[in-house]
C-alpha cells in the first residue's frame, strides 16, 4: 500500500506545483522520498517531531499550497492538539496520510501499532477520515483527496495488500460505499485488509446457501448515511471488520445510526497491539480471518 502510495504522490505532483510533501524523517518507510526525488524543492523533512510536521503543513497551507503531511499513524497522533487547534479549528486544506495503521507494522508491534487513529480523527467536525481497502484503492483515492477543499486524513497500511478491488472499475468519491459481494442474510461492512477475509468468508457461506452480502466503506466520515441506513434496514444483520478498536471505529459509526433497528456485530482488536510474524497471523490472532467473521455471521444469524 505505501509503494501505491509514493508512486501515486509523484505523479500527481508533475501537474500541481502547489502540493507539498512535508515528513517527519520518514521518507524512506512512508515512499515519501519517491515524491522527494522527483520535487526536491517541494519536498521537507521536519525530523522526528510531529508536532511540528503539522505546524509547518499549517503554514503552507496559509501560503496558498496543498500540503500532504506523511508519519507513522502511531507516531501522527503525537501532533492531535495541533490538528484540532491548528488545521482542523481554522478548516486548513492539508492531507494527513498516515502509513503503517492498524496491525501492518506486525514486526514492531504495540507501540507501532495504531489502533485509535480512526476513533481520534472522527471527533473531529470537519476531518474527513478515508481508509483504502487496498493498493488499487489507493491509486483511486489519493487523486480525490488531494482535489478536496479541506483537511482530510488517510489511514493506509505498510506492505500486506491481498487484492480486493483490483479487478473492480469504480471512480472513488468521498463518502459513497462499494458493493463487493451481494447478499440478503448477512452484510458485512469494512475497509482495508480485512475485507479479503470477508470476500472470502462470504464465498464459503454461499455454499451453504447463506448469502453475506460484503461492502467496502472507504469513506469513514462522512459516512454515508442514507445508503447503510437502507442496507441496514432491508438485511437487518450487520458485521464490521477492522484492524481498529472496537470503540470509535466504524464500527461505533454505523451502530451509532443503525442500532434502533438493526443489529451491528463490530469485529476489531481490542488492546493495544501484538507481535507477530506476519499481518496474517495478527489478523487470526484477533478474530479478523475468515474462520472467525464465518463463525461470527452463523452466530448472528442463529441468535
Amino acid at each position: 500500500m505505501r509503494e501505491a502510495l509514493g508512486t501515486t504522490l509523484a505523479r500527481l505532483g508533475e501537474d500541481n506545483d502547489r502540493l507539498v510533501v512535508v515528513t517527519a524523517d520518514v521518507g524512506e518507510s512512508t515512499r515519501a522520498r519517491y515524491f522527494g526525488e522527483r520535487f526536491p524543492n517541494r519536498y521537507f523533512n521536519v525530523g522526528i517531531s510531529e508536532q511540528d510536521l503539522i505546524g509547518v503543513s499549517v503554514g503552507l497551507a496559509l501560503g496558498g499550497y496543498t500540503p500532504v503531511a506523511m508519519a507513522y499513524a502511531m507516531f501522527m497522533m503525537r501532533g492531535w492538539e495541533q490538528i484540532r487547534n491548528s488545521l482542523g479549528r481554522m478548516n486548513l486544506n492539508v492531507k494527513l496520510i498516515a502509513t503503517h495503521a492498524g496491525l501492518s507494522d506486525f514486526a514492531d508491534g504495540p507501540s507501532h501499532q495504531a489502533l485509535e487513529d480512526v476513533a481520534l480523527m472522527r471527533t473531529l467536525s470537519n476531518m474527513v477520515v478515508v481508509a483504502p481497502a487496498d493498493a488499487w484503492d489507493v491509486e483511486r483515492i489519493i487523486p480525490k483527496v488531494i482535489e478536496y477543499r479541506g483537511p482530510v486524513y488517510v489511514r493506509i497500511g505498510r506492505d500486506y495488500s491481498p487484492p480486493i478491488t483490483m479487478d473492480l472499475e469504480y471512480e472513488f468519491r468521498i463518502g459513497e460505499i462499494y458493493e463487493l459481494i451481494d447478499g440478503d442474510d448477512v452484510v458485512i461492512m469494512g475497509y482495508g485488509p480485512p475485507l479479503y477475509n470477508a470476500v472470502k468468508a462470504s464465498l464459503e457461506l454461499r455454499k451453504m446457501g447463506i448469502r453475506v452480502g460484503v461492502y467496502n466503506v472507504p469513506t469513514i466520515k462522512p459516512l454515508n448515511k442514507d445508503a447503510i441506513v437502507r442496507v441496514a434496514r432491508r438485511v437487518g444483520n450487520i458485521i464490521v471488520v477492522e484492524e481498529h478498536s472496537p470503540r470509535g471505529g466504524l464500527g461505533s459509526a454505523i451502530a451509532e445510526l443503525v442500532s434502533d433497528f438493526a443489529r451491528v456485530r463490530i469485529l476489531g482488536v481490542d488492546g493495544y497491539g501484538h507481535w507477530g510474524r506476519s499481518e496474517e497471523e495478527l489478523l487470526r490472532f484477533y478474530g479478523l480471518d475468515e474462520e472467525s467473521i464465518m463463525d461470527a455471521a452463523l452466530k448472528l444469524l442463529n441468535s
